[in-house]
């Protein structure tokens, strides 16, 4: 990953090294809590987290913990960002499907792993929020994040006009695995995605080899519903 120009963290002011100091520890505990490898670790302590939460829960942006950020969504509690990512075992040339840009934390690390990084968001208030984030971020030089396009749709569809897709990654829990985003898959292709009911679900990666696809559970994991033709209803 390239590292960020100074400016990249000038908006922070008299803060950064505080928010640096912090990010600095959030990576600390993800590899104490098992986060191995050394790319997704790099793209933690190069995006700055903060950025992405709301004012008021700011504080606490690299506690571990979820947090709202309006419209009952949630930024994913920073180990299952960085559990979810070090899944889709991205080398660098891929091209990546996300489903709920949410808050743009997620599209912001993948963008720092993968070639191409394509985000899909319901709700057009937050895609717009965080594309603007990321687009403010490629203007000041922050590493990688001109390579995402933003879609206003329905997630569970995934966005059959950028496929096939070498990962794919859904932010939020589906009762099943979507069959269009299993048929978006390349050859080779990871979909790492939360499944189960509103409780605890669990999270599977999914690997299409020829007409194959082979199946593992993860782990449990909590996550809002996935709402679409092939998710929750509303």
């Amino acid at each position: 990953m390239a590292a960020p120009r100074p400016e990249f963290f000038s908006a922070d002011g008299p803060e950064a090294a505080r928010w640096g100091e912090e990010r600095r520890a959030m990576v600390a505990t993800l590899r104490a809590m098992g986060i191995r490898d050394p790319r997704v670790l790099a793209a933690f302590e190069g995006v700055p987290r903060h950025r992405f939460v709301p004012a008021p829960e700011r504080d606490l942006a690299y506690a571990d913990t979820p947090l709202p950020i309006g419209l009952g969504q949630t930024i994913s509690q920073p180990y299952m960002v960085a559990a979810m990512t070090e899944a889709l075992q991205l080398t660098g040339g891929e091209k990546v499907l996300e489903i709920g840009t949410g808050s743009g934390y997620q599209a912001a690390i993948l963008s720092c792993l993968a070639a191409k990084v394509v985000t899909v968001e319901r709700h057009r208030a937050l895609g717009e929020r965080a594309w603007a984030l990321l687009a403010e971020f490629t203007a000041s030089g922050g590493p990688g994040f001109a390579r995402v396009t933003g879609v206003v749709g329905d997630g569970t569809l995934g966005c059959p006009e950028h496929a096939p897709y070498d990962a794919i990654v859904v932010t939020a829990a589906s009762p099943a695995v979507p069959e269009p985003l299993l048929r978006q898959l390349a050859d080779g292709g990871r979909l790492v995605v939360p499944v189960g009911g509103h409780g605890v679900q669990t999270l599977e990666r999914h690997r299409r080899q020829g007409d194959q696809i082979v199946s593992e559970r993860l782990m449990d994991c909590v996550f809002v519903p996935l709402i679409g033709q092939f998710g929750w209803k509303e």
